[in-house]
């Protein structure tokens, strides 16, 4: 597993005994969990015709660069918002209580240009396993482009990220989809940590990915369209769908108020307890806009998310006042951005801050 296998956190503890005795008594309520499952099941009905819808209006109907520009954006957005809603709780386990119809929502990634695969490995394991802690989280390791914490070099053009790094953020998506998925199954790692070529079931479901996506996003188009078009409206889908995939998680991680630390600092056995380490690594934002909740697949309350990852995202804007309590209770430091604007703000100041060289970051309690 490389350097990651020397990081060990303690387990359990008063403060993670009590706060997971409350939650799961509180969405184990049948009311509620029926009725938490019915609001996916609806979301991503609504999501996934959005998508098809502005699909096919831009193959079919679009007969204007303005019709084509609108639905471009729209497509991009409908697909952040399969990845937000449906992918995310998905490769999660958190969908649905049936394991067959979690397996089967997974490879929603892989039919919009990703692999599930590599998704599990990099987000679930990796991210969720060792968040903010620089030279094991993926999440924070851009260089050389962008530095996310101090323990990274420091370059002379990062004084600079503050304003290139926004259009960085929307380019992601076109590696992602084109080459990038084979390339970190070249590496065979991610960060320290394994990643092997998918088999079976796996293996056959990333390929007809690839298929599939290719199909509707290449093949179709072209058949259609001319070239240039076919490159102009590609690279505005991509840019939009990573845009907002790329900030909406930037805002929870890479913020003035979340807590960063390093391999050398977490070496050792049971330096941090790891529920801990997990609130005061995120930071949840705009928690009372039920419009960000809705879309984003309550990722804007990443707490809640980090802590419960097998709880589907319709309860975390109800428990997350529990949260909130418990971590009062047990010292715990709780972050959150009452909006969007000022969490936005704040993942400004950081990337200043980084760029320049800074050394202002929080740090995690021991």
């Amino acid at each position: 597993m490389g350097q990651t296998n020397e990081i060990s956190f303690t387990g359990g503890g008063a403060f993670h005994t009590e706060l997971k005795a409350l939650v799961r008594a509180f969405v184990a309520e049948p009311s509620r969990a029926r009725c938490a499952q019915r609001q996916m099941y609806v979301k991503s009905a609504v999501v996934i015709g959005w998508a098809a819808a502005s699909w096919a209006l831009l193959m079919f109907v679009a007969n204007s660069w303005w019709q084509a520009g609108v639905l471009a954006v729209s497509l991009g957005l409908a697909l952040a918002g399969i990845g937000f809603n449906l992918i995310h709780d998905a490769n999660h386990g958190s969908y649905s209580d049936r394991r067959w119809l979690n397996r089967t929502m997974q490879w929603s990634l892989d039919v919009i240009g990703g692999s599930s695969h590599i998704w599990r490995v990099k987000h679930n394991v990796v991210h969720h396993t060792f968040t903010n802690i620089s030279g094991a989280d993926s999440d924070i390791e851009q260089l050389p482009f962008l530095r996310f914490a101090d323990d990274q070099p420091s370059l002379w053009f990062h004084r600079f990220q503050h304003i290139y790094a926004w259009p960085l953020y929307g380019l992601f998506a076109i590696k992602w989809q084109l080459t990038g998925d084979f390339q970190q199954l070249r590496a065979g790692n991610i960060e320290g940590t394994p990643l092997h070529w998918p088999k079976g079931r796996d293996l056959a479901g990333f390929w007809l990915g690839k298929a599939i996506f290719a199909t509707w996003a290449i093949v179709i188009p072209l058949l259609f369209h001319p070239v240039w078009q076919f490159a102009l409206v590609f690279l505005v889908v991509s840019f939009v769908w990573a845009f907002t995939l790329a900030l909406t998680f930037q805002l929870a991680h890479c913020v003035e108020e979340a807590a960063f630390t390093s391999l050398d600092e977490m070496s050792g056995p049971g330096k941090t307890e790891w529920a801990r380490h997990q609130v005061e690594a995120t930071v949840d934002f705009a928690p009372k806009s039920r419009l960000l909740a809705w879309y984003m697949g309550g990722l804007n309350f990443q707490i809640e998310h980090h802590l419960f990852t097998k709880v589907c995202h319709t309860h975390y804007p109800a428990i997350a006042p529990i949260v909130r309590e418990v971590c009062a209770r047990h010292d715990v430091r709780y972050q959150a951005h009452t909006t969007l604007w000022s969490a936005i703000g704040s993942h400004a100041t950081w990337l200043k801050r980084m760029g320049a060289g800074a050394s202002t970051r929080v740090l995690l309690a021991q």
